[in-house]
């Protein structure tokens, strides 16, 4: 079974592109969806997250502008929210693993993955890419974003062009949704995984 990694910075079409691996049999374990989840409506990590961040949550979830706002720029309180959340994704994640142990690949989610020096653990990894401008363009036009708030995130993100540079295969997606979808045939083809396998 071959294990590969999908990571790309905010606004660079990433989620899109896991979702064409999905689409074409591959198992996709999207840690950013986990964490939604688990702090949902009754998620696992919602009195969790309360306790250690009182006010963070609303109506049986966690209100995640609410926390960001707190965690963002604070580096001990991220850390301390990271100790909750990395955990209970590291569980779902060996869950995935082994409900899907008969794959003939798994892909893997994960914005940060560069960042927290995960590309050692997978066998490939995939860079989704598009140009800057289009970058900003996309991630400004999403409810509630502002200036102050991409730019902190890009902050805590590797550059993009660094990111390429460590990529074993790279997605651009500043054509249209065919373009991408031919590079991600191309991927499988090139790692030999058939289409819907």
């Amino acid at each position: 079974m071959k294990t590969l990694a999908i990571t790309g910075s905010i606004g660079m079409g990433k989620s899109t592109v896991a979702k064409m691996f999905a689409e074409a049999g591959i198992p996709t374990f999207d840690a950013d969806a986990t964490v939604r989840e688990l702090q949902g409506q009754g998620g696992k990590l919602v009195p969790v997250i309360e306790q250690e961040f009182p006010g963070s949550t609303r109506d049986g979830k966690v209100d995640r502008d609410v926390l960001s706002g707190m965690v963002l720029g604070d580096r001990d309180k991220l850390a301390k929210l990271e100790a909750i959340v990395h955990p209970a994704v590291h569980h779902e994640r060996t869950r995935f693993i082994l409900e899907n142990g008969d794959a003939q690949a798994l892909l893997f989610d994960i914005p940060l993955l560069f960042e927290t020096n995960g590309a050692e653990n997978f066998d490939h990894v995939i860079v989704v890419s598009a140009p800057p401008e289009m970058q900003r363009e996309r991630v400004l036009g999403r409810d509630g974003m502002t200036v102050e708030k991409y730019e902190r995130i890009l902050a805590r993100q590797m550059p993009d062009e660094e990111k390429r540079e460590r990529a074993d295969f790279i997605v651009d997606t500043s054509g249209d949704l065919d373009e991408t979808r031919a590079q991600v045939d191309r991927i499988l083809s090139c790692l030999g995984l058939a289409r819907g396998a």
